[in-house]
């Protein structure tokens, strides 16, 4: 497989595996609320996931620098094969502490996944890295139907309720080790650069890299918040059923990623700055459409506009992150960037449960602002400082 055609490949394999935390979120805090000891722990499976995810992030890249991309996203592909069996074993004990292990080894098994569109950006010539990141996060819409579809569809096949759905899960993770064996990986050499990196405080001290992180942590903290406690909200406050609360789900993430098919355009039109910005208004929309309204149709337009905004906040931060680094200092920016939007994830993941059990809904709503507001004075000082990058 030629190197340019790693786009198309990555964007199957964000499919496949990004269905991994689709399945998670989608019945993760309903098995959790089965098995916990307390109500509000229902979301500690979920905030597990992630939390495995985010730590596992800070190796996992540093070890492709190491070893080189490939054998990492293999070894990860496997591991989340072994994530899904503990997961069944789980289930079948009927007991708490094994499946949150399990769902642990599913989150590290994701965190080479997250890598699929750095993999993908390298693989083209500079200027197309925005278009090969969207194209890449495009395999996100096969993933909205795909995890929620195993999870509804294997609940019965097997004994207990749920281990068919971990069954159908390990299926798909075994697909995509099969799809990476095609990765045709640049020469470790044409990826090195020949001038030592900067230190890292350095390079985050620069106003674009300080945007795009800010970006991606706030996509993530109010993306983790409320739609790990859209499920809790609508299925056990509100009774709605578990198909309804799946289409809402499903929505959502099909949103997240959909955006990608118009995003390099936004941006040659009105540049990240713009892209980033109109993330807010969305996020700020979604805020509004469910705060005091639980009709299903509102709970459907607010997580749509949850998954544009982080779509656009997420797409804008990683566009901008390659402006702010060198070649020689690609693993440990990105290592610094995605450990710190996906640790922000976990905390958010891990607190959504507590916050909805003892504040309430619209308390959980309401501490997005304080986030947008922090994100609006980080884009302020960019603007200030430099001309927004303009992609052309």
């Amino acid at each position: 497989m030629k190197v340019a055609n790693n786009v198309w490949l990555f964007m199957l394999c964000q499919a496949l595996t990004m269905s991994i935390p689709s399945f998670v979120i989608f019945v993760g805090s309903i098995i959790g609320a089965t098995l916990a000891p307390d109500p509000g722990f229902a979301t500690l499976p979920v905030a597990a996931f992630i939390l495995g995810s985010a730590l596992s992030t800070l190796p996992v890249i540093l070890t492709m620098r190491r070893f080189n991309r490939k054998r990492v996203f293999l070894f990860c592909a496997a591991v989340a094969s072994i994530g899904c069996l503990l997961a069944i074993y789980a289930l079948a004990l009927q007991s708490f502490s094994v499946y949150i292990v399990a769902i642990v080894v599913l989150g590290v098994g994701l965190a080479a996944g997250q890598q699929y569109r750095f993999a993908a950006m390298e693989s083209v010539p500079p200027e197309g890295a925005p278009r090969a990141a969207s194209w890449v996060l495009m395999g996100g819409i096969g993933a909205a139907f795909l995890g929620p579809e195993l999870a509804v569809r294997g609940e019965q096949l097997m004994a207990t309720a749920y281990q068919g759905s971990f069954a159908l899960l390990m299926a798909v993770t075994v697909a995509v080790f099969l799809l990476l064996l095609l990765f045709d990986e640049a020469p470790k050499g044409d990826r090195q650069g020949a001038v030592k990196g900067r230190p890292l405080l350095e390079i985050i001290r620069q106003p674009v890299i300080l945007v795009a992180i800010v970006s991606g942590c706030a996509g993530f903290a109010i993306m983790s918040l409320v739609m790990v406690s859209t499920p809790l909200h609508m299925h056990f406050e509100n009774g709605y059923s578990l198909i309804d609360t799946k289409w809402v789900i499903q929505s959502h993430i099909v949103a997240m990623f959909l955006p990608s098919f118009f995003v390099p355009w936004v941006i040659r039109r009105i540049g990240v700055l713009g892209l980033i910005s109109l993330g807010v208004i969305a996020l700020l929309l979604m805020v509004a459409v469910v705060f005091t309204n639980y009709a299903l149709i509102n709970y459907w337009v607010s997580l749509v506009l949850l998954g544009i905004g982080w779509n656009f906040l997420f797409v804008g931060g990683t566009t901008l992150l390659p402006e702010g680094y060198r070649e020689s200092e690609r693993f440990k920016v990105q290592a610094l960037n995605d450990f710190t939007i996906f640790g922000i994830q976990a905390v958010g993941a891990l607190l959504a449960g507590w916050i909805l059990s003892t504040l309430g809904w619209q308390s959980l709503l309401l501490i997005s602002l304080p986030i947008l507001v922090l994100l609006m004075i980080t884009l302020i000082y960019w603007r200030k400082t430099q001309q927004p990058v303009i992609i052309s």
